[in-house]
């Protein structure tokens, strides 16, 4: 099975994402180390994976086309888009997996991974939309529309909240979120073949 993880921005100077007003943690650098970390988990297992971005700071990615073609171009059987949410209320807190309008192929990775992310984290808040029947919120992000294999969007936390960015900075949380992330990966081909 192929991969494509996609850590979310062209990174630090270029594109940092969001970014934390305190500690000044960029949600490119943690979907970068995520993602890297997701990676690893799946080639553990067997299955082919490229990250679209693999350095701290790449220009070519900041064109989301890039990102899309990598993915398409390589024949990917699944996307997954890494990304650290934000808001102007610095209380706003919580996960989000985000997937293309309409039942797809792509709501079924969501709900995989959308449940290990909720078992894993069970003091955590899982915002969702299940108005169709699945966690998933649905929106025309340009991943999610451009992407031939089913994609997904996963927004990990709030960087704006301080509370969230000290977990996201914090390399076992790291660790245990990549983790949970390749279980729903894997439930998600086992499922598939079952």
């Amino acid at each position: 099975m192929r991969v494509v993880i996609d850590p979310g921005h062209a990174g630090r100077n270029i594109d940092p994402g969001a970014v934390n007003g305190t500690t000044g943690l960029q949600e490119a650098d943690v979907a970068l180390v995520i993602s890297r970390l997701v990676k690893k988990y799946l080639l553990a297992v067997g299955y082919e994976v490229k990250l679209t971005r693999t350095e701290w700071e790449q220009a070519e990615t900041d064109d989301l086309s890039y990102r899309t073609a990598l993915a398409n171009d390589w024949g990917a059987d699944i996307f997954i888009s890494l990304h650290c949410n934000s808001a102007a209320n610095e209380s706003a807190e919580g996960y989000e997996v985000w997937t293309s309008p309409g039942q797809t192929e792509g709501d079924r990775l969501a709900t995989r991974i959308y449940g290990q992310i909720d078992a894993e984290f069970p003091d955590r808040v899982g915002r969702t939309d299940y108005s169709d029947g699945d966690p998933d919120k649905e929106s025309r992000f340009y991943v999610l529309v451009h992407t031939d294999a089913p994609a997904c969007l996963v927004e990990m936390a709030f960087i704006s909240n301080d509370a969230e960015a000290a977990l996201l900075a914090d390399t076992a949380w790291q660790d245990r979120y990549a983790r949970a992330i390749a279980r729903g990966v894997t439930d998600y081909f086992a499922a598939m073949e079952g």
